[in-house]
C-alpha cells in the first residue's frame, strides 16, 4: 500500500507540465481552463483503480484480437505496454497528470507514448463510461472479499472469548437497566450473529455486482463484433449486463455495498458502546489493554477507550458516504452523467474505514481482560431474577398476569426493607402467596435462572456449549 500511496502523490502539476491534448478535443476550439481541469479531474482519487483498469484493458485487447478487430501482434504490443505501465505505477515512477482527467486517460496516454499509435486502438469498442463501471465492480469484488474475511476473523475472536468464559454470568440489560442474568458468552455471540448477517449481505451484494458492463459503450452498445461473454469469463464475472444503458448508469451495487458497510459499522458501534460502558469504574466488567487506549493531556489518571470511541465516530462517516451516494443518484436521468464521478470518494472511504475498523477492533478484543467477579456481583445485585420468581409461580399453577402482580409487590416489599429477592424471609413470601415454598430460593438463584432457559436460542449453558461447538467447526 505504501507504494500505491507514493504513486498517488506523484501528480504532475498542471501549471508546469506541457498541456496534454484531450481525447475529445477535436470538436473544441479553445483549451480547457486550468480551474476546470482541476475541478473535473478524478485522478487524485481514482488512481487506485489502476490494477483493475489495466487487467480489464488486457482482456479487452485480447478479445479485440480474437474477434479480428485488431491483429494479434497489435494486441500483444498493447499487453506488453500495459504490463510495463503496471510496473511503473507499482514502483512509483509513473507520473499522473490532472490534465488527463482520470486513470483511464492517464494509462492510455502513457501507452501511446510507449508503443505509438497502435496504443490508440485499445479504446476500440468501449467508452470510459463502461470502462469505469467495469473497474469499480472489479475493485468492489476485492473489497468485499477482504471485508468478508475480516468479519470472519472478528467472529473468531468473539467465539474464542465466549469459549474461554463460557461459565461467566453478567446482567443482561434492557433500557440499560438490569433485566435478567445471561451468560457472557451468550452476550458475545449476539454480535457473532450480527456479523454473520453482515457477511450474508456482502455475499448477496457480490452476486448482484458480479455482472460485466464492458461492451455497453457510452450507452448504446457497439456496431463492432465484440464478444462480451468472453471478456466476462476471462475477468471472472458471472455474466454480462443485459441492458447497455443500465450497464453504464447503474450504481446500485455501490450503494448496496456502502449500505452493507454502514450496517457493519452500526454493529461495531453498538459493541463499542458496550466496551466503553463496561470499561468504566461504574461497571468495571473489563479492562482494555494499554496498547488500545490513550491518556489525557491534563489528567494523568485517565485511560480512555479511544479505539471504541473512534469506531462509534467513524460510523457516522460511513453513514455519510451512503447518504452521499443515494443523493448523488436520486435525480439522474439515463444514462451516464458526470455527477457519477462523485461516487468514488465516498465508496473508497467507506471501504477503507470498515476495513481499518474491523482490523483494529479484532486486535483490541484479543487484549481485553474480563473481570468475572465484577460481572457476577452485578448479576446477583437487585431484582434481576424477578422474572424467574414469576415463572416459579406459573409452574405452581398461577396465571402469569397474577404472578406478575405478586412479584411486583414482592419487589416493593424488598425495597421498603432493603432486602433482595434471595434474602426476603419465607414468611414474607407466603403472605404474598401460599403457593410459595422453601424451594423458591433455588428457583430464583442466578444459576437456576440461566440454566433453565433452555428454549432454542436461550442463554442456558447447554445451549451455549452446543452453539460454540458448531461455530468452532464452522470457523
Amino acid at each position: 500500500m505504501a507504494k500505491k500511496i507514493k504513486a498517488a502523490k506523484k501528480l504532475r502539476p498542471a501549471k508546469k507540465a506541457p498541456r496534454a491534448a484531450k481525447a475529445w478535443s477535436g470538436r473544441f476550439t479553445e483549451t480547457t481552463n486550468r480551474l476546470v481541469e482541476e475541478f473535473t479531474a478524478s485522478i487524485p482519487y481514482d488512481w487506485r483503480l489502476y490494477p483493475y483498469d489495466i487487467a480489464g484493458s488486457i482482456v479487452h485487447a485480447g478479445m479485440l484480437a480474437r474477434q479480428r478487430i485488431i491483429t494479434r501482434k497489435e494486441a500483444d504490443r498493447i499487453t506488453r505496454g500495459l504490463e510495463d505501465i503496471l510496473k511503473e505505477i507499482v514502483d512509483g515512477t509513473f507520473e499522473f497528470s490532472t490534465e488527463l482527467e482520470d486513470i483511464h486517460m492517464n494509462i492510455e496516454n502513457r501507452l501511446i507514448e510507449k508503443i505509438g499509435p497502435v496504443g490508440g486502438k485499445l479504446h476500440t469498442a468501449r467508452s470510459r463510461n463502461d470502462q469505469v463501471a467495469l473497474d469499480i465492480r472489479m475493485y468492489l469484488r476485492d473489497e468485499i472479499a477482504k471485508i468478508h474475511e475480516l468479519l470472519a476473523a472478528l467472529q473468531k475472536v468473539l467465539v474464542g472469548l465466549a469459549d474461554r468464559h463460557r461459565d461467566v454470568v453478567l446482567p443482561g440489560y434492557t433500557h440499560l437497566q438490569r433485566a435478567q442474568p445471561v451468560l457472557f458468552g451468550h452476550h458475545l455471540l449476539a454480535y457473532y450473529e450480527m456479523f454473520q448477517r453482515d457477511r450474508g449481505r456482502l455475499e448477496d451484494c457480490f452476486r448482484r455486482l458480479n455482472m460485466m458492463p464492458l461492451g455497453a459503450g457510452a450507452l448504446a452498445g457497439t456496431v463492432l463484433p465484440i464478444d462480451r461473454k468472453f471478456v466476462a469469463r476471462e475477468l471472472g464475472f458471472s455474466g454480462v449486463c443485459e441492458n447497455s444503458m443500465d450497464a453504464v448508469s447503474d450504481r446500485d451495487f455501490a450503494i448496496e455495498f456502502v449500505a452493507a458497510c454502514a450496517q457493519i459499522m452500526m454493529h461495531l458501534s453498538r459493541l463499542s458502546e458496550e466496551l466503553v460502558l463496561w470499561s468504566t469504574s461504574e461497571f468495571g466488567f473489563i479492562t482494555i489493554s494499554d496498547a488500545f487506549t490513550t491518556g489525557s493531556s491534563i489528567m494523568p489518571q485517565k485511560k480512555n477507550p479511544d479505539v471504541a470511541e473512534l469506531t462509534r465516530g467513524k460510523t457516522g462517516r460511513v453513514y455519510g458516504s451512503l447518504t452521499a451516494l443515494l443523493t448523488l443518484m436520486k435525480g439522474l436521468p439515463l444514462a451516464y452523467n458526470r455527477d457519477m464521478q462523485e461516487d468514488k470518494e465516498p465508496l473508497f472511504d467507506a471501504a477503507d474505514t470498515v476495513s481499518l475498523s474491523l482490523s483494529v477492533f479484532a486486535e483490541m478484543l484479543k487484549s481485553v481482560s474480563i473481570h468475572t467477579e465484577a460481572m457476577r456481583r452485578a448479576a446477583e445485585d437487585g431484582f434481576i431474577t424477578a422474572t424467574d420468581l414469576a415463572d416459579y409461580l406459573v409452574r405452581k399453577g398461577m396465571p402469569f398476569r397474577e404472578a406478575h402482580e405478586v412479584v411486583g409487590r414482592a419487589v416493593l416489599r424488598c425495597l421498603e426493607r432493603h432486602w433482595g429477592l434471595g434474602t426476603m424471609p419465607l414468611e414474607e413470601y407466603q403472605r404474598l402467596s401460599p403457593l410459595i415454598r422453601e424451594d423458591v430460593y433455588d428457583a430464583i438463584s442466578v444459576e437456576a435462572s440461566v440454566t433453565r432457559r433452555t428454549s432454542s436460542g436461550g442463554t442456558a449453558p447447554a445451549n451455549l456449549a452446543r452453539r460454540l461447538q458448531t461455530l468452532k467447526k464452522r470457523l
